[in-house]
C-alpha cells in the first residue's frame, strides 16, 4: 500500500524524521523566541483594583495554532524511507527580527578625590584651554564638573568673593586666605598655611597701607612682570605629591600675560609654565589689581578646578577695600628720584648650598632720575621663609658680608625686631649723579640650620639712616634662590 501522507526529510529507519510543516513551524516559534530578550521583560504591574480569591480552575486552553503544532509534533508517520538527494524543502518565509544587541552601560567619569595623585607629565606642547582661554597641559584635563551648589560670600579686609560650593576658605595670615579645592587632602599639614596652600588651593591676598606693600615679599606687582614670578615656592606643586625639588625650576616657553576685566577694573593676569624635573612640571596664574593691591595666585592647581578658581576671580569685589597708596613723602626732594637696583651671581630660581659655601654677587645702583644723590646707602638682608630656624624672632642664620675695599664687613642676615640691621650700610654711602652707577660685592652663606625652601635676598638703596625715624627706600630688587641641603 503507498503511503499518501508527505515524507519527512531525513530520518533515519524508525526513528521519527521532520516533515517541511513542522520545520516551518519550528522556524517560526524560534523566531517568535527570540524576540523576548532581557532589555524586554519587566515586571508586571501592580493589581489596581481589590483582588477577589478564586477558586483554582485546572482547565487550561490552548490557541489553535499551537494545539495543532503541538499535535503535528506528536504525530510520526512511517514507511519506506526516501532517496536522501531529494531538493530540500523551502526555508520559512518568515522574517525574523533580530533581537536588539545589548546596551553598553555608560562609564561614569571620575570625580577628582584627596587621594587622587593626578598624572604628571614632561609634554607641555600638547595644550587645552584654562579657564580663561589660555593653555595648559592636557595631561591631567578631565571633564568632571565643578560642584553643583550655592557659593559662599566671604569678606576680609574690605574684600569679598563667592566661596564655590564644595571649597572652603581658610584665613592663613592677616593679609592671605586660602581657597582650598574640594580635593585638598585633609591632612592640615598638606594644606593649611600659605606655603602649603597649593597646589591644592588658591590664595586671595590683600595689602593694607605702605608698610605692607613695601615690604611684602610675594605676591607683588613685580612679581607679575617677572619670568619667574612663580619661583617663591619652596616645593614643587605637582599634585598629590609636592615635594622639595634638588635643582631650581626651569621655565618652559614664554610668560603669557593679559589684561583681563576683573572687579570691574583692569588687572594684569601672568601665567607660566615650569618643571621641576622631567616628567613633574606645573602651572602658575597670578592676577592683580595694582592700585588696590590685591591678589589671586593659583600655582599647580588641578585642570579639574578651574571653573572654581575662575568664579573665584569673577566674584572678587574690591569696592570695600581700600587701597593702601603710597608712602608718605618726606621734605627731601630726593624721595621722588628712583634708583634702579640689579644684581649679579644669583640666578632667579637658583639653587645656594647650606652647606657653608659662601656665594658671591655684585649689587649695582644706578641713579635713572634727573636729581643728584649726594649720598647713598646701599642695603642687602635676607627676609624669613619656610627654612627659617624657628625662634621667637624669626631670623635667617648663616653670614652676609659686604666686601670694603680688600676686607669683608660682616652685615645683619635679617631684620630681626628692630631697625638695626638698616644701619649697617651707612658707612658704605656713595653718591650718584644722573645717570651714574655703583656696583657692591656681597657675598652670601646659608647656614645648615637653615632649612630647604626658597629664601628671599632683598637689596635695596636707602637715604642714609641712623635708627631713628622712617627707613626712606628709593630704590629695590628682590632674587629668590632655592636653598638646598
Amino acid at each position: 500500500m503507498t503511503d499518501k501522507l508527505p515524507r519527512r526529510s531525513g530520518g533515519d529507519g524508525d526513528e521519527p524524521a521532520e516533515t517541511p510543516t513542522e520545520r516551518l513551524l519550528r522556524e517560526a516559534l524560534g523566531a517568535r523566541a527570540a524576540l523576548v530578550t532581557a532589555n524586554s521583560l519587566r515586571p508586571a504591574a501592580p493589581p489596581k483594583n481589590r483582588i477577589r480569591r478564586l477558586r483554582p480552575v485546572y482547565t487550561v486552553a490552548v490557541p489553535f495554532g499551537l494545539a495543532a503544532a503541538m499535535a503535528l509534533g506528536v504525530l510520526t508517520f512511517h514507511g519506506e524511507p526516501v532517496a536522501h538527494d531529494q531538493v530540500p524543502p523551502p526555508a520559512a518565509t518568515l522574517t525574523a527580527v533580530p533581537s536588539p544587541s545589548p546596551t553598553a552601560e555608560p562609564t561614569p567619569t571620575p570625580s577628582a578625590t584627596p587621594t587622587d595623585a593626578g598624572t604628571p607629565t614632561g609634554d607641555p606642547e600638547t595644550d587645552v584651554p584654562l579657564a580663561d582661554g589660555t593653555p595648559t597641559s592636557a595631561a591631567s584635563a578631565t571633564n568632571t564638573p565643578p560642584p553643583v551648589g550655592p557659593s559662599t560670600p566671604y569678606s576680609f579686609r574690605g574684600v569679598k568673593f563667592k566661596v564655590p560650593a564644595g571649597w572652603k576658605a581658610v584665613q592663613t595670615a592677616d593679609n592671605t586666605v586660602c581657597v582650598l579645592s574640594p580635593g585638598a587632602p585633609t591632612d592640615p599639614q598638606q594644606g593649611w598655611t600659605q606655603g602649603r596652600c597649593v597646589p591644592y588651593g588658591v590664595l586671595v591676598v590683600a595689602y593694607n597701607g605702605p608698610d605692607e606693600t613695601e615690604h611684602a615679599i610675594w605676591p607683588t606687582t613685580g612679581d607679575l612682570a617677572s619670568d619667574s614670578g612663580w619661583s617663591h615656592e619652596p616645593s614643587c606643586p605637582v599634585w598629590g605629591r609636592p615635594y622639595i625639588p634638588t635643582a631650581p625650576y626651569t621655565s618652559v616657553g614664554t610668560a603669557v600675560r593679559t589684561r583681563p576685566t576683573v572687579a570691574g577694573k583692569t588687572a594684569d593676569k601672568t601665567q607660566w609654565k615650569a618643571t621641576c624635573k622631567p616628567g613633574d612640571s606645573f602651572t602658575a596664574q597670578m592676577w592683580g589689581l595694582s592700585s588696590d593691591q590685591v591678589f589671586v595666585v593659583a600655582n599647580g592647581l588641578k585642570d579639574d578646578y578651574q571653573a572654581g578658581l575662575q568664579s573665584i576671580v569673577n566674584s572678587l569685589d574690591v569696592s570695600g577695600h581700600k587701597a593702601p597708596g603710597a608712602a608718605t613723602p618726606s621734605a627731601d626732594p630726593v624721595t621722588s628720584t628712583t634708583v634702579a637696583v640689579t644684581q649679579a651671581g644669583f640666578l632667579p630660581g637658583g639653587m645656594v648650598s647650606a652647606t657653608d659655601r659662601p656665594v658671591t654677587f655684585s649689587v649695582t645702583y644706578r641713579n635713572t632720575g634727573t636729581a643728584n644723590l649726594p649720598s647713598v646707602q646701599p642695603l642687602v638682608f635676607t627676609d624669613p621663609y619656610p627654612g627659617t630656624p624657628d625662634s621667637p624672632i624669626p631670623m635667617n642664620a648663616g653670614k652676609l658680608e659686604r666686601q670694603d675695599g680688600g676686607t669683608w664687613t660682616q652685615l645683619s642676615m635679617s631684620p630681626g625686631s628692630g631697625m638695626d640691621y638698616a644701619t649697617g650700610g651707612k658707612s658704605a654711602t656713595f653718591p650718584l649723579a644722573p645717570g651714574a652707577s655703583h656696583t657692591v660685592t656681597y657675598r652670601l652663606t646659608i647656614d645648615p640650620a637653615d632649612g630647604p625652601g626658597i629664601i628671599p635676598v632683598r637689596m635695596q638703596a636707602t637715604l642714609p639712616y641712623d635708627g631713628s625715624g622712617r627707613l626712606t627706600v628709593i630704590g629695590e630688587a628682590i632674587v629668590r634662590e632655592n636653598v638646598v641641603k
